[in-house]
């Protein structure tokens, strides 16, 4: 009752601003918590583009695309990061809804280690602290090896390549990503250092997220969006 009566006093707030609000609906005995975000665009194919890692055997996976970043490409190709030609679709980076609510992908685990049980379902994160008036909703596409438990690694471009660096054969980047291979570039400036297609989710960070490190976030688990199934065409029932 109380999440969803939260849900509703931010459909409000954002009412009152006169932008468009969409619902969002909580998964009644979904998953919820407090965590943390990282960020991280490896370039690799996203573990949920498996079609044997999803709960919902009937879905769609993930979808991955060839090295344009655009071209769909079959569920069984192998990852570019195996020696495949499947890699991240370039759409999978945040985009804003308003001025204090975007949406997104990220990776996650709940459990501290690889972790499907979430893939293609969707989560809204609201941040603690500096960020306390922004949220996302996020799907989750993708885990990893070195998660923490309830670890949202956000899907963003220049926020470093983490264990694996497909971007230098998608994109001729740098053999540690574009700045740093965990944390990626410093500046909003630096953004012009990535292909145009990934400036604009590179930017994000520094405008949407206020270049706040690695904020906490309270998340509860939500029904996916229509605008994110739209890019993703997964979607976790």
């Amino acid at each position: 009752m109380e999440t969803a009566l939260a849900l509703i006093l931010f459909a409000c707030v954002a009412l009152s601003t006169g932008e468009y609000s969409p619902d969002l609906i909580p998964v009644p005995g979904g998953m919820s918590g407090t965590g943390f975000t990282t960020g991280y665009w490896d370039c690799c194919k996203p573990s949920c583009s498996w079609r044997e890692n999803l709960r919902n055997t009937s879905a769609d996976p993930v979808t991955s695309c060839a090295i344009d970043g655009d071209t769909v490409l079959d569920p069984g190709a192998m990852s570019n990061c195996g020696g495949g030609p499947s890699y991240m679709c370039s759409n999978q980076q945040p985009f804003v809804v308003n001025s204090t609510l975007a949406y997104g992908f990220t990776g996650a685990s709940f459990t501290g280690k690889v972790d499907y049980q979430l893939c293609c379902g969707c989560v809204l994160l609201s941040f603690i602290g500096e960020l306390s008036h922004k949220k996302m909703v996020v799907q989750v596409t993708n885990t990893g090896a070195d998660a923490a438990v309830n670890q949202f690694d956000l899907a963003l471009p220049g926020a470093g390549v983490g264990i694996n660096n497909g971007c230098i054969s998608q994109w001729n980047a740098p053999p540690d990503g574009w700045g740093k291979r965990y944390g990626g570039v410093d500046t909003e400036a630096e953004c012009s250092q990535l292909p145009w297609q990934l400036q604009e989710g590179c930017r994000f960070r520094f405008e949407f997220m206020e270049s706040v490190p690695v904020p906490k976030v309270n998340f509860v688990q939500v029904e996916c969006p229509k605008e994110i199934v739209d890019r993703s065409h997964c979607n976790l029932k």
